[in-house]
């Protein structure tokens, strides 16, 4: 159970948008532009990043969410949480994204840990300016959103299956479209 009364049984960010319909909005809004907007990583990438970023700061639900996510705009395959834990070993990714990847961990710790040269390694990988923007941003923001779901106590489904219909649901449908009306 949550720390405070939300007033409903649902887990994670979930919840506590349904308890707070005004932050949702344009949380919400944040993630679909960052998660799903013009750009020219794919979504799949870009839930990887928030996947990963929250698997490092140990958000289950949001680990979870966005890896789920991340399957179903690729092949469906939910091993693929699994595999995000294990540092992609089984997922074939690019060296670009793994050059990404790393630039996102090191926000995730603290955001001057970021150095010049991996930035310079993305690059070398084929990564635009806007592609590092990005990565940044999802790192910082996927902070933001698992620092508010762990620091209520929400809960979370533990097992991968649990998050097969909602990565469905946010892979066709999107962010802006399941927050509370």
């Amino acid at each position: 159970m949550a720390y405070i009364d939300l007033k409903n049984k649902l887990p994670g960010i979930v919840g506590l948008m349904e308890y707070s319909p005004e932050t949702a909005k344009p949380m919400s809004q944040l993630a679909e532009t960052l998660l799903r907007g013009p750009s020219t990583l794919t979504s799949a990438e870009r839930e990887m990043i928030a996947s990963y970023v929250s698997y490092q700061n140990e958000c289950h639900f949001c680990h979870s969410s966005h890896g789920a996510a991340a399957a179903h705009h690729l092949d469906g395959d939910m091993s693929l949480l699994d595999d995000i834990k294990d540092g992609f070993k089984k997922t074939d990714i690019s060296d670009k994204l793994r050059a990404l990847l790393n630039i996102a961990k090191r926000v995730q710790i603290l955001g001057n840990e970021v150095r010049p040269e991996d930035v310079e390694t993305a690059k070398k990988e084929g990564a635009t300016d806007r592609e590092i923007h990005d990565t940044v941003l999802i790192a910082a923001a996927f902070c933001m959103y698992n620092r508010y779901v762990d620091g209520l106590g929400t809960w979370a489904p533990e097992e991968n299956e649990a998050y097969d219909e909602s990565g469905k649901q946010l892979a066709k449908e999107g962010y802006t479209n399941s927050i509370p009306k």
